[in-house]
C-alpha cells in the first residue's frame, strides 16, 4: 500500500512535479559543485520531460558557492550581509551550472528568483503562477531560488523546503520531492539505535512534530527536518503529495521510482486555490483570539462573528491576513479580516445588532467571512 501511495506522486505519473535540491547535495564541504551527481539528476529530469511530465526545480546552493569564491567563513552565513553578498556571486554560478546541464539535454533553463513577499502578496503570487504556466507550456524547466541577495530577515523563507511547497501551490503541481541528505522522517534521531524510517505520514499532528530532529548532517544548508515538516504541511493542505528522499545516490529520481527509501506525506482533500494560498502563508498581520463557541462554529463552516471574539492583537487593515486562535494563542484558522485592527477591537464580544451604534456606520456583519477563511 505504501508503494501505491508513493507511486501516485513520482515523476512517471505526476503531471507536474517540483523537485527541490538541498545545498548539501549540490555543494561539497570544500565548496566545489557535485557536478557528476548533478548530471545524473538532470538525466533523470530529461527522461521524465521526454515522457511528458513537467518539472520545476527549486535549488539551493547560491550562498555556499558564493562564500567559497569570496573566501567567507561559515559558508557565508555568519551575518545577513555576508549571506546577501555570497548569494549575489553564487547565484550567477548556480544558474550557469543548471543552464549548462539542462542545455546538454536540450532543455531550456528559466531562472526565477523570488522572496517571501512575492508569494505572500496575492497579486504577485498570481503573477508568478502565470509566468510558471507560460514557461512550462513552452517546454522550459524553471529553476527557482530565494533571492537571498535582497531578502532581509523579515522577508526571507530562510530555507528552500517551504519555498518548494509554495512554488508547488503557485505552479499547480500535484507532487513535491525534497531531495536531501536523509532518507526521510525517522521515529527518532536517525543516528540513535533502533531508529525506523516512517514510509507514510497520513496526518501531521503533534506526535509527528515531536519526532522531528532539528538540523542537517552537513551543516551547510539552512533547513532541517523541521523545515521539511513545515513544507509538507503547506503542500498537503493544498492537496499536494510530498516526498522526502535521499539525494546521496546517483540518479535519485530513478532510484525513488524503483522503490528507494523515502517518507511520503499524504495530501489532504484540496480546497479552493485561494484557501490553499491562505493556509500556506508564512506571515500574518495580526490575530483575533476567540472563545470555544466561536471555534465550534468555525469548525462547522461558519464565519467569525464579533460576538465570539475575545481580543485583537497586531496592526492590520481590512483585507490583511490574520490568524484566529483560541484563548491560549493556538491558531485554529486563518483568513482575511473584514475590519482593521482598531475597529475589530471595538466590536469584540458584541452582537451584530450593536455594531452600528458602536461604529457609527453601517457595519459588516462578520469579522472574517467563511469564504475568506481556512481552518488550520
Amino acid at each position: 500500500m505504501v508503494a501505491d501511495l508513493n507511486a501516485a506522486f513520482l515523476p512517471t505519473s505526476c503531471p507536474l512535479l517540483v523537485v527541490k535540491v538541498g545545498s548539501s547535495l549540490l555543494v561539497q564541504p570544500d565548496g566545489n559543485v557535485r557536478r557528476q551527481w548533478l548530471e545524473t539528476l538532470v538525466a533523470d529530469i530529461s527522461a521524465r520531460h521526454k515522457a511528458g511530465q513537467r518539472i520545476v526545480i527549486v535549488t539551493s546552493g547560491a550562498i555556499a558557492l558564493g562564500a567559497r569564491r569570496l573566501g567567507f567563513e561559515k559558508g557565508g552565513r555568519s551575518s545577513l550581509a555576508d549571506a546577501q553578498a555570497a548569494a549575489s556571486v553564487g547565484q550567477i554560478v548556480l544558474s550557469g551550472i543548471w543552464a549548462d546541464l539542462l542545455g546538454a539535454q536540450s532543455l531550456a533553463a528559466a531562472q526565477m528568483l523570488v522572496t517571501l513577499d512575492d508569494l505572500e502578496d496575492r497579486r504577485r503570487y498570481l503573477n508568478i503562477a502565470a509566468t510558471l504556466d507560460r514557461l512550462l507550456g513552452a517546454g522550459a524547466v524553471p529553476v527557482i531560488n530565494e533571492n537571498d541577495s535582497v531578502a532581509t530577515e523579515e522577508i526571507r523563507f530562510g530555507d528552500n523546503d517551504r519555498l518548494a511547497a509554495r512554488v508547488a501551490q503557485a505552479a499547480g503541481a500535484s507532487g513535491v520531492i525534497l531531495l536531501s541528505d536523509v532518507d526521510g522522517l525517522f521515529d527518532r534521531a536517525p543516528h540513535l539505535p533502533g531508529a525506523m524510517l516512517l514510509p507514510t505520514i497520513a496526518k501531521i499532528d503533534g506526535h509527528v512534530r515531536i519526532m522531528v530532529a532539528e538540523g542537517s548532517s552537513s551543516g551547510m544548508g539552512s533547513g532541517g527536518m523541521a523545515s521539511k515538516l513545515d513544507a509538507a504541511d503547506i503542500a498537503t493542505r493544498a492537496g499536494i503529495g510530498l516526498v522526502i528522499a535521499s539525494g546521496l545516490r546517483d540518479h535519485p529520481l530513478a532510484a525513488l521510482e524503483a522503490g528507494g527509501p523515502s517518507t511520503f506525506f499524504s495530501p489532504r482533500d484540496g480546497g479552493s486555490a485561494r484557501k490553499s494560498w491562505l493556509g500556506g502563508r508564512l506571515t500574518v498581520k495580526g490575530r483575533i483570539r476567540v472563545d470555544a463557541g466561536a471555534i465550534k462554529a468555525l469548525s462547522s463552516g461558519s464565519s467569525l462573528l464579533p460576538a465570539g471574539a475575545l481580543s485583537v492583537e497586531g496592526e492590520f487593515k481590512r483585507g490583511d491576513v490574520i490568524d484566529i486562535s483560541d484563548d491560549d494563542g493556538i491558531a485554529v484558522a486563518r483568513g482575511l479580516s473584514e475590519y482593521d485592527a482598531v475597529d475589530a477591537a471595538r466590536i469584540c464580544g458584541h452582537r451584530s445588532s450593536e455594531l452600528a451604534d458602536i461604529l457609527g456606520t453601517v457595519p459588516r456583519s462578520v469579522l472574517v467571512h467563511r469564504d475568506q477563511l481556512v481552518l488550520l
